[in-house]
């Protein structure tokens, strides 16, 4: 779903959420678990969240104080020139284009149709969708992991348009490359409905006046959703297809075993 609309007077529960004015869905993806019960994530390894584009003046100065100095955005060109006035700008801060995917997604007949089989078959269209991400977006997932690997010290941030599915897809990958259980995966991704919550009023009253979302309201609301056993599935799609996330990025990257050795090096630590 695109949220372009924000509330900035509804705070958000703590922990994860950071409360960053005029940007919705903002997280911090760290202090979880691990299968190593003597080792944890650093409290702080990136920050997620949908579009910045209306980040307030208060809200660029909230982020550079967290030393953010990168931001990802995994977005098309077309996208942005659909949903959003502008990119963000953030003095001090470098702005990365990493889109999944440069074709055009937003055209009314194939939008349409996928509202459709979001309405009939959710999880399916979940799953094809999920997968389709990962084999078009493993370019763009590289570049963000490289920076975790390489400046470890210059805190990122990555969003897509909601924050929930492709920013989603890539926390996950980190997740199950830094050993976080599946439990934790799951709940992480299903915050994204307490993130998107103060947007929603803003957002049902935009969609209502385009005729392709109307028409096909169901679908829009499955596809805005983020539901456990979505993220439950996809964690087994991951390893049906690709043996695991190291597999994904081996195969599908350029990045190595003692790559992913450093990753976990830069990002965990001791309890």
């Amino acid at each position: 779903m695109s949220t372009g609309t924000t509330n900035a007077d509804v705070s958000l529960p703590k922990p994860p959420f950071v409360d960053i004015e005029g940007v919705i869905n903002c997280r911090i993806v760290g202090g979880y678990s691990t299968s190593d019960p003597c080792i944890v994530v650093k409290p702080v390894g990136i920050l997620r969240s949908g579009d910045p584009s209306r980040i307030t003046d208060r809200g660029k100065e909230q982020l550079v104080s967290l030393g953010v100095r990168r931001i990802f955005d995994l977005r098309a060109d077309t996208e942005v020139s659909a949903y959003s006035s502008a990119r963000a700008s953030i003095p001090g801060v470098e702005f990365v284009k990493v889109p999944i995917s440069e074709k055009e997604a937003f055209d009314p007949v194939n939008l349409a149709l996928r509202l459709k089989q979001f309405h009939e078959r959710e999880l399916e269209t979940f799953l094809d969708l999920y997968h389709e991400i990962l084999e078009l977006g493993a370019g763009a997932y590289e570049v963000i992991f490289k920076h975790l690997i390489e400046r470890p010290n210059e805190l990122c941030l990555v969003h897509c348009t909601a924050g929930k599915d492709r920013a989603g897809l890539f926390t996950t990958l980190l997740m199950l490359v830094l050993g976080v259980p599946d439990e934790q995966i799951v709940q992480e991704y299903i915050l994204t409905n307490v993130g998107l919550a103060p947007a929603l009023p803003g957002l049902t009253a935009r969609f209502m006046q385009n005729d392709v979302y109307r028409e096909n309201w169901d679908g829009v609301m499955n596809m805005g959703s983020a539901r456990s056993e979505t993220m439950i599935a996809t964690l087994k799609m991951i390893r049906e297809k690709y043996g695991s996330a190291e597999g994904y990025l081996k195969s599908h990257t350029n990045i190595k075993d003692e790559d992913i050795q450093k990753l976990r090096e830069n990002l965990l630590q001791p309890v």
